[in-house]
Order: structure tokens, then sequence, then C-alpha cells
């Protein structure tokens, strides 16, 4: 599993995927930003079960997404706080480059709309409900 952890973070970090999921020899990546790649998946039933994945940014809304996914390690450049215990409450192991208290929208003015829609939510499936919603709210499309 470390492996394939390493070989995921090894592909983000090139500069060429915002995510990269790997299990043994199979690849998969998006260059989709935020919660879209991880929700295409999901919508369309992936099986990324057993899967490690490397990430740019997880706020908790994404954290949710991975156990939905049923990935078993996450590499994160960025992870929230609450990100963080989502992860370890699913025993998703986890690595990360920097841990913030929460994640930053892209005006840099507040914090991330998936991480605050989630914010009091602690099932996943209320969560994937909470980030759909909000994706319709935001006009946002996969």
């Amino acid at each position: 599993m470390m492996k394939d952890l390493e070989k995921a973070k090894e592909l983000l970090l090139s500069g060429a995927y915002t995510c990269v999921l790997c299990r043994d020899k199979e690849i998969v990546t998006s260059r989709l930003r935020g919660v879209k790649p991880l929700v295409a998946w999901y919508e369309t039933k992936q099986n990324l079960n057993g899967y490690s994945a490397a990430d740019k940014v997880v706020g908790k809304a994404t954290a949710f997404l991975y156990v939905l996914l049923e990935v078993k390690a996450v590499y994160a450049g960025v992870i929230s706080r609450s990100a963080f215990q989502v992860l370890d409450k699913y025993n998703v192991k986890i690595k990360y480059g920097e841990l913030v208290d929460n994640i930053i929208n892209r005006q840099g003015d507040g914090i991330c709309p998936f991480e605050f829609a989630v914010l009091g939510i602690e099932n996943p499936t209320t969560a994937y409900e909470a980030i759909l919603k909000k994706m319709r709210e935001m006009n946002i499309t996969i």
C-alpha cells in the first residue's frame, strides 16, 4: 500500500494532475479541481476500493468522498484538521505536507464552501448529499 501511495504522490508532484490514485499497476488520474473528480468517480461507481490517493488539497468534504470511494491511504499536500479526523476515524492511512485549521476558498477570503457545507456532518452519506447540494447551488457540473 505504501508503494502505491508513494507512486501516487510522485505523479501528483510531477504537476500534471490534481488527483492521482494507484493500486498495483493501475493508475487513475484527474486534472479536475476541487471535489469534481471524486464526485464523478463516485457517481459512475468507479471501483477505487483499496487504492491509494494523492491530492493537492484535502478538506473534510474530500475526506468523506475518499471514505465513500473506499480508498486505503491518502497523501495530501494540504489537509484540514477535520479532514484528518474523518480519514483517521475510517482507518484511512494519512500522509500530508501541511496540516491547517481549515481549507481556504479560492478567493482567499474565507473557508472553502465545501468544507463549510459539511462542517457539522459526521456521516459520509449525509456529507455526500450536502456536497451535491452545494454543487447545485454553485452551478458546478462535472
